[in-house]
C-alpha cells in the first residue's frame, strides 16, 4: 500500500500488481451464493416496495454560488456530486446516463443538466463498476481534464484519450490547484468485465482544501461495506467535516452485507469517522437491489436519531439539491 510520505506527481504512469484480491475484506461469493439468489430471485423490490418511486426526493435547483473558503457539495444522484472545494469544480463518480449495464432505467433524473455545470475541473473514481465509471458520460468531458482513479484504472481511461490521468493506491495522496485528494480503503472489489475481477483497486477519496487558514475536509466514500477502515480513516484524518456515504443497494443482507452498508451501518461508519456531518448518497436513482426504494432514506433518518446525533448535521439532500460548508475561523468551534 502507499506510505503517503509526499504527493504524487500528477499524471504519473505506474506499475501495478496483476491483483489486488488480497485487499478483499472478505472471499467474493461462489457459485453456492449465485445460485441462492437465482432461486431466491431477490434482485430487484417486489410490486410494493417499487411503490414509492414517486416519493423519491427530487428539487432540482440551480447552483448557488460557492465563496472562497467555503465547500458547496450538490447531489447530482447515487454516487455523483458536484464538489466545489478550493476554488475547484470536481465531480465524484459521474453518471449522467439514463441507464447502466444490467439495471432499469433510472428511476429519478439526473439532478443537474449536464449543460449547467460549471467547467469540470477533476473528476474523482472509486471503482471501476458501471454504476460509478461510466463510460458515455466520462465521454462529454475535455480530454484534459484531471482524472484521479484507483490502481489499475489509468489504462482504462489513457485509451479513452485523457491526458491527465493520476492513478493513486490506498492512503496516497495528488494536488492539484492547492486541493488535496488522497485515496483511502474501502470494503469492496472491482469488475467490469468476466475476466478481470480484483484487477484495479477500489476506494474512497478525502478532498482537502489545503490553502485555507482551516482547511475543510469532505470524505466520498464511493461503495464500501461497512469494517475497521471507516476508524483508521478517521484516525488519520480527524474533524472530517463532511462524509458523503452509501445507504442503498444493501438487501438482501446475506448477499451484500460484506461490499453495501446498509442505512444503520452508515450511521456507525460516520461516528467510527468521527465526521461533523454526513450526507447519504447510493440511493434513489438506480435499482440495484431488493429494498424498497424509499426505506434507506427512512432508516437513516432513524439510525441517525436513534443515535443522538444532531438532525441539523443529518444532509439528506433530495436529489438536485446543495448544501454548503462555510468557511471555518482560526480557534472557533467547529459548525
Amino acid at each position: 500500500m502507499g506510505a503517503g510520505a509526499g504527493p504524487r506527481a500528477l499524471g504519473e504512469v505506474r506499475r501495478w500488481p496483476r491483483s489486488f484480491a488480497d485487499r478483499l475484506t472478505t472471499p467474493l461469493p461462489g457459485l453456492r451464493g449465485f445460485a441462492r439468489l437465482a432461486r431466491e430471485g431477490a434482485f430487484r423490490p417486489d410490486p410494493a416496495g417499487l411503490r414509492g418511486i414517486p416519493d423519491l426526493p427530487y428539487e432540482p435547483a440551480p447552483l448557488p454560488a460557492a465563496p472562497p473558503g467555503t465547500v458547496c457539495v450538490t447531489w447530482a444522484g447515487h454516487a455523483s456530486w458536484l464538489i466545489r472545494t478550493g476554488g475547484l469544480t470536481v465531480l465524484t463518480d459521474p453518471v449522467w446516463s439514463r441507464r447502466i449495464l444490467g439495471t432499469p432505467t433510472r428511476m429519478t433524473p439526473v439532478g443537474v443538466r449536464w449543460e449547467d455545470l460549471p467547467p469540470v475541473d477533476a473528476v474523482v473514481i472509486s471503482h471501476n463498476h458501471y454504476d460509478h465509471l461510466d463510460a458515455p458520460t466520462l465521454k462529454r468531458l475535455p480530454r484534459h481534464t484531471a482524472l484521479f482513479v484507483p490502481a489499475g484504472v489509468a489504462r482504462w481511461c489513457r485509451r479513452r484519450g485523457f491526458t491527465r490521468v493520476t492513478e493513486l493506491d490506498w492512503w496516497e495522496y495528488a494536488e492539484l490547484g492547492g486541493v488535496r485528494f488522497e485515496f483511502v480503503p474501502a470494503h469492496h472489489w472491482s469488475r467490469r468485465s468476466l475476466i478481470d475481477t480484483c484487477r484495479t483497486l477500489w476506494g474512497g477519496w478525502i478532498l482537502t482544501d489545503a490553502r485555507s487558514p482551516v482547511p475543510s475536509t469532505v470524505y466520498f466514500a464511493g461503495d464500501s461495506g461497512y469494517g475497521h477502515w471507516f476508524a483508521e480513516i478517521g484516525r488519520r484524518h480527524p474533524g472530517i467535516d463532511l462524509a458523503l456515504l452509501p445507504v442503498g443497494a444493501y438487501a438482501p443482507r446475506w448477499w451484500l452485507s460484506e461490499v453495501h452498508a446498509d442505512p444503520e451501518e452508515a450511521v456507525r461508519a460516520c461516528l467510527d469517522l468521527g465526521a461533523r456531518r454526513m450526507a447519504p448518497m447510493h440511493w434513489g436513482a438506480f435499482v440495484l437491489s431488493a429494498e424498497p426504494v424509499m426505506e434507506p432514506l427512512h432508516r437513516t433518518r432513524a439510525a441517525w436519531a436513534r443515535a443522538g446525533l444532531p438532525r441539523e448535521d443529518l444532509w439528506d439532500l433530495p436529489i438536485g439539491a446543495s448544501r454548503i460548508l462555510p468557511p471555518q475561523t482560526p480557534g472557533a468551534e467547529p459548525r
